[in-house]
């Protein structure tokens, strides 16, 4: 950015013959042209204080502010003041950005002094200097607060007014291109500046809602009987554990687990009695399984994500995008959504976010950067409200089965290819088929048929949301 200045204003130098110098609009320094070592006029006190200490003082700036430069749409002259450490006239050029000032440029004025062509041609640099001090005053705005309200308010009158803050914030940036990115799980409520971000437009900090249902982290889990269902028929089957937490994405408790809540084919009710034969042999202390909530190691129950609206130059390419999150993340994973111009449907954009992290999440293959276009039937497994698993494959997910629900979802996965399956696993195919027949007898499903493929297929990857 300073080298883009100094571009600028030695742009400005050469079209009025006179060394330039740019400020603020609080009076520092931000770039000069060279100055004739030979020509000692070219420098007096104030121009001499102000680029050594690149700043000048209160009362400089108060006497120079005198000749109403903050106002000013265009040159403005001013006269040598001896007494003042002004010792040769200057020419203003007021640094302005949709009518508001933001710096100025600086020029010792001489006989016969520039021409008026040469001046609106300076002018038309100081309108680019303008756009470069506005970028990077948007760039270094805090707009925290104006995120996270947008992507914390109900839909309605609160999200609409959430929604025109955020946009006035923005400025014109609000009707580009952008998209959202969603780390999790984020382990402060502090987050980095913008300026430290390349493209970011704003960060926040805010608790992180995977799915329908409370923010991740509210209620902790006992893990007394989780995952445990009662014996006897599956519809009618109750589970005994309590409200359960939910950590970097994973809901807590069956109740809180994704899923179709389909009735499987086949003989449902021998699925109950299997899920209540399979509890009573498990062992208490049954190793975690990514397919029980809870039950896998977590980060110890982080409930935050934080939220990058990003600045895109094209929709064919994300890598602004991505290049922020990996930044970013740490140990955290990241979802990027699909572009969008404009705020309209920035809630929409922060769904997929989140949906692309906890795709990330709990298929390592997609992350640890997903875009929620490549997450595939997680976009829409993960946009599906909270509910128990169906009854067919409840005894399946349990602790004491979790070799055989990765047996299958590694079998679906490869289109039911034994072979392709069995070398993926590193076992036998005799021990897949038996694995497979055990799956069948757990949950009552035939193998063969579609869709109690498709079923358990969908159920297993809920599962592990």
């Amino acid at each position: 950015m300073k080298g883009d200045y100094q571009e600028l204003v030695d742009e400005i130098s050469a079209l009025l013959g006179e060394p330039a110098t740019l400020e603020n609009r609080d009076f520092g320094l931000i770039a000069f042209g060279a100055h004739d070592s030979d020509d000692d006029s070219a420098m007096d006190p104030v121009r001499t204080r102000s680029i050594l200490t690149r700043k000048s003082s209160p009362a400089v700036r108060a006497w120079f502010e005198g000749f109403g430069i903050t106002r000013a749409t265009g040159p403005v002259r001013i006269p040598a003041a001896p007494d003042a450490g002004v010792f040769r006239d200057r020419i203003c050029l007021p640094v302005r950005h949709r009518g508001v000032v933001l710096g100025y440029v600086w020029l010792l004025d001489a006989e016969p002094g520039p021409s008026h062509a040469q001046l609106t041609a300076a002018m038309e640099v100081a309108a680019r200097i303008g756009e470069l001090l506005a970028d990077e005053e948007r760039a270094g705005a805090d707009l925290s607060r104006e995120l996270r309200a947008a992507l914390t308010a109900e839909r309605g009158w609160q999200y609409d007014m959430a929604l025109t803050a955020l946009r006035t914030a923005l400025g014109p940036d609000a009707e580009g291109l952008h998209t959202l990115v969603c780390l999790a799980p984020w382990p402060t409520e502090d987050t980095p500046s913008p300026r430290t971000i390349p493209g970011a437009a704003a960060l926040c900090a805010l608790p992180w809602r995977p799915a329908a249902g409370p923010p991740l982290g509210q209620g902790a889990a006992t893990g007394a009987g989780q995952g445990r269902q009662a014996p006897g028929p599956a519809g009618r089957s109750g589970t005994t554990s309590g409200p359960g937490s939910a950590s970097g994405g994973q809901a807590s408790g069956p109740g809180a687990q994704t899923g179709y809540g389909r009735q499987a084919s086949g003989p449902v009710g021998r699925t109950g009695a299997g899920a209540g034969r399979a509890i009573a042999g498990a062992a208490p202390d049954a190793a975690p399984s990514p397919y029980v909530p809870g039950s896998a190691p977590t980060d110890g129950g982080a409930a935050r994500a934080l939220a990058v609206l990003v600045r895109l130059r094209s929709a064919d390419n994300l890598s602004p995008a991505t290049a922020a999150a990996t930044r970013l993340r740490g140990s955290a994973v990241a979802g990027v959504a699909t572009p969008r111009r404009g705020l309209a449907e920035l809630d929409t954009a922060w769904r997929e976010a989140c949906s692309g992290a906890r795709a990330a999440l709990v298929q390592p293959a997609l992350g640890p950067v997903a875009e929620w276009a490549a997450i595939g039937p997680y976009r829409l497994l993960t946009a599906l409200p909270p509910a128990e698993p169906d009854p067919a494959v409840r005894a399946l997910l349990t602790p004491a089965h979790t070799e055989l629900a990765r047996t299958a979802e590694v079998f679906l996965d490869h289109a039911g290819q034994a072979g392709r399956t069995a070398a993926a696993l590193g076992i036998h195919r005799q021990t897949l088929y038996y694995r497979l027949s055990r799956v069948e007898q757990l949950t009552g499903l035939d193998l063969d048929a579609g869709e109690d493929r498709l079923l358990l297929h969908m159920a297993l990857k809920a599962a592990r949301l």
